[in-house]
């Protein structure tokens, strides 16, 4: 399918808070490799309109690895895994406290806990509240939490701790959900975010792209967190895992990617859109690109795979003349 897609069009529509359509979104994903740099053109206008040249900075610490009873098939930690990683339950607070502290050494404003499992105990709750409750006491540091199925009452007790936000990621559309995980469904992920954002807690709900959805299905992604209203939504793309259900699928080419990016900020224009998992396997050396239509990064590794070195992003985003954003308490 080839089409030139009116990009000052979508622009205008995106500003004005209109959504696009199916077919529209379609022209973003299927535009021509040549159109490529118009594209990201018209998505950094939106992206200037709302955040100017300014870059969120965002660091994962691993809290808890392996021994999840989910089958997940993109996740080195699931039930179904053979990958060889670590396996640990939740670090102790001294741990989460010099995890927060290297957040910081790296520009991120936002240190994401994230912990294995289908959903926290009440210890485990109680063991993260307890180490934010010392972050935010003694950091400039936004936190967020991503602890898997989550109930109201523990929604709340995050909150009052004084989590910011709450990670929950839809990861692929609801047709093609159940080919990818059987023990929890679309539904209960969705209700998850509902919940989060009931409770106060800023909703971060995001995609991995390159698990055998369709084009049609990564429009529909974007419609569903536009209509979640996920304040914040990580784009990852499959970093296909040795050991894991999905270790024979192929990487998302990097134009795919980028145009993937673009769709996202059209169709959410005034969201946190993250370059997230699998940017350095996918994007590759266009990886500065995808902060024309990305506003954020996660710096460092992540949960059980390695990411680009902090220096060269730092170096990346100096080079581009942006600039990082530092949270403000």
């Amino acid at each position: 399918m080839k089409t030139v897609g009116p990009w000052d069009i979508y622009v205008a529509k995106a500003l004005q808070g209109n959504c696009l359509t199916m077919e529209e979104g379609l022209n973003v994903l299927q535009a021509e490799d040549d159109g490529l740099l118009p594209l990201m053109e018209a998505a950094f206008q939106i992206r200037k309109h709302y955040f100017g040249k300014k870059v969120k900075l965002n660091m994962i610490i691993n809290a808890k690895s392996g021994l999840c009873p989910e089958d997940c098939g993109y996740c080195s930690q699931s039930l179904v895994s053979a990958a060889p990683v670590d396996k640990y339950t939740l670090l102790d607070k001294e741990s989460l406290l010099a995890g927060a502290r290297e957040a910081m050494r790296r520009k991120a404003g936002t240190y994401c806990i994230v912990a294995s499992g289908r959903g926290p105990t009440d210890k485990e709750l109680e063991q993260v509240a307890e180490a934010v409750k010392e972050i935010r006491e003694t950091m400039p540091l936004k936190v967020c939490a991503c602890l898997g199925l989550l109930k109201a009452d523990q929604a709340r007790r995050l909150s009052e701790a004084g989590v910011h936000r709450y990670n929950h990621n839809l990861n692929t559309s609801k047709a093609n959900y159940p080919s990818i995980t059987s023990t929890h469904t679309y539904d209960q992920r969705v209700e998850t975010v509902e919940t989060a954002k009931a409770s106060g807690l800023s909703p971060c709900s995001g995609v991995i792209v390159g698990m055998g959805e369709t084009d049609r299905e990564i429009v529909e992604m974007a419609f569903a967190l536009r209509e979640l209203d996920a304040d914040s939504i990580p784009v990852n793309f499959l970093n296909a895992i040795p050991g894991t259900p999905l270790e024979r699928a192929g990487r998302t080419p990097a134009l795919k990617a980028l145009k993937t990016l673009a769709l996202f900020r059209f169709i959410c224009p005034s969201k946190e859109i993250r370059v997230a998992g699998g940017r350095e396997t996918s994007l590759r050396s266009l990886q500065p690109l995808s902060l024309y239509a990305a506003n954020s990064l996660f710096v460092g590794d992540y949960l059980t795979t390695e990411g680009q070195d902090v220096t060269q992003d730092h170096r990346m985003i100096e080079d581009l003349g942006f600039e990082i954003e530092l949270t403000a308490i």
